[in-house]
């Protein structure tokens, strides 16, 4: 997929994690909504007068909603602004995105790139005795050799020949003008010359010598007498130019076929004075550096520097190709050996130990600050947005479960303090039944009488407020009262025992209410919800 801003790329991977996430969201949202339609079932069960469970369900529902709610808030604050609200402290991840790299740098490395922690979790791998056993096993040594071959091949092959050969030339030219060569020339000459080294060169001179006079006479005789004064006769010329030819051939022949020549002795003694004066001669040390400097400033030394590295970078390179050329075989050879060592030398391990200890202790504490700015930089250079959907993608899904157990949670938190609210207040819900003989729970009954008949009609009136018993003083005074309710022989009055008939108004009007009332409850009736006084017809 394309580079998003930011310096992301989204993968397919990607993709499948944030569809993973919204499903996450959708199921969460879901039960949020469940929750939601369980609470409004309780609630019209309340309304509709049922007693009992659709408390409990709903102070559970209505729980689970605000646990619901409040995680949903926490998880989408950390990615963006709830609803789009600029609420303070939302959006964490991406308006702390720098503060958070800054942070996770200066946690990485004071946790992880500490020197003590490096060498304490370096010292309980036990590297040495790992790394002994896996290269003295024969694959892993071949494995071994053919990325080392691999490596070799690929950095003589992209080193570029006129960068190395400058850099090879110029370290052997340093290298050989910082360095007096005479003494040693003369020290290894005079060994030549003690052991009879040189003999063989003076064969060979001696004999190419020969050969060569033999196959160039006449160059020899016109050399001769070309050099001869004008004045004298030309067969003399002539004469004298063989006669040096023979000598010359003669002497050549005598040094080649005799190995006690006295002018082979003459050369030995040369030689080994020649060697003396390299050696103690300020003169001739003198000369031998200048002439030294003289050699190495020519380009030919230089073309045949570069000839011998592109010829050493071509052999190097073949040997590495070949599986069983020398140079391979050897490393292969050399890669077993020191794996079996390394299992069964406990020094030597503990060396290897030592070394690669130090240097990751040298490289985390040196190059720490590198590291970790590292970390901070490419935080700091992520897109915003990108980052935080980036994140969410990869944990998102998990931060829905959260989501899901708040509202579990809530509900079941909820349900416990209804629960234990109910058992400390000590109220109980009135058990539902009906009243004895033709009296109505929560109803009172009056008289009323129309003009056309004195047989009175009892009427049901709406159900009476427990407001209405408060004003009486409370269950307690109000069962003082005159009950039942008779009925009256003159409209709007109530007769009790003991008592003429009287106006149903005023204080008589509450008891007589608040009588009917308690009798109902002492029957077992529930307490009345709602309700109002009765009215004429």
């Amino acid at each position: 997929m394309p580079p998003a801003p930011g310096g992301f790329t989204y993968s397919a991977a990607d993709e499948l994690k944030r569809r993973g996430v919204r499903r996450m969201k959708a199921l969460a949202t879901g039960l949020l909504l469940a929750v939601a339609l369980v609470y409004s079932l309780a609630r019209w069960a309340q309304t509709a007068g049922w007693t009992g469970w659709p408390g409990y369900v709903a102070a559970a529902a209505e729980a689970g909603m605000v646990g619901a709610l409040a995680d949903w808030f926490a998880v989408t604050a950390l990615f963006r602004r709830p609803m789009g609200l600029p609420i303070p402290h939302t959006a964490i991840i991406p308006t702390k995105k720098d503060q958070l790299g800054q942070s996770l740098g200066d946690f990485v490395g004071e946790n992880f790139l500490s020197g003590e922690v490096v060498r304490v979790r370096l010292r309980g791998v036990g590297i040495g005795s790992r790394l002994g056993a896996w290269l003295a096993e024969p694959a892993h040594a071949d494995r071994v050799t053919a990325e080392l071959a691999t490596a070799l091949r690929g950095a003589l092959t992209v080193l570029r020949d006129a960068d190395v050969q400058a850099v090879v030339g110029e370290a052997i030219t340093r290298r050989a003008e910082q360095a007096e060569i005479a003494p040693g020339i003369g020290t290894l000459l005079e060994k030549i010359v003690t052991d009879g080294g040189h003999r063989r060169v003076v064969d060979l001179v001696c004999a190419r010598a020969h050969d060569w006079l033999v196959a160039h006479s006449e160059s020899v005789m016109a050399a001769v007498t070309g050099g001869a004064p004008g004045w004298t006769p030309r067969f003399v010329d002539r004469k004298v130019g063989e006669r040096v030819y023979k000598e010359l051939l003669r002497f050549a022949t005598e040094m080649r076929d005799m190995p006690d020549h006295p002018a082979r002795g003459a050369v030995d003694r040369f030689l080994t004075d020649f060697s003396r004066d390299l050696r103690s001669d300020e003169d001739t040390r003198a000369r031998v550096e200048r002439l030294k400097s003289e050699v190495l400033g020519r380009a030919e030394v230089q073309d045949l520097i570069a000839s011998t590295w592109a010829s050493v970078r071509a052999m190097v390179v073949a040997a590495a190709e070949d599986e069983r050329s020398e140079l391979r075989l050897r490393a292969r050879a050399a890669i077993l050996s020191l794996g079996a060592r390394m299992s069964a030398d406990d020094r030597l391990r503990a060396k290897i130990d030592g070394w690669l200890e130090d240097a990751a202790v040298y490289v985390v504490t040196t190059y720490r600050d590198e590291i970790t700015l590292l970390i901070t930089d490419t935080v700091a250079s992520w897109d915003a947005e990108q980052t935080s959907r980036k994140i969410e993608a990869h944990i998102g899904r998990d931060l829905q479960f959260i989501r899901i157990n708040g509202t579990v949670v809530g509900a079941l938190a909820g349900l416990c303090i209804y629960t234990a609210s109910r058992l400390v207040g000590g109220h109980r819900e009135p058990a539902r039944s009906s009243p004895p003989g033709n009296v109505r729970p929560h109803r009172i009954v009056r008289d009323r009488y129309s003009t056309s008949s004195a047989s009175p009609e009892p009427v049901a009136t709406r159900p009476v407020p427990m407001a209405i018993v408060g004003l009486m003083g409370g269950p307690e005074r109000a069962s003082s009262w005159p009950s039942p309710v008779t009925r009256s022989p003159v409209p709007g009055r109530v007769a009790g025992p003991g008592r003429g008939p009287g106006p149903l108004s005023g204080a008589g009007a509450r008891g007589a209410l608040a009588s009917s009332s308690c009798e109902n409850d002492a029957r077992g009736a529930p307490a009345p919800q709602s309700g109002r006084l009765p009215s004429k017809g």
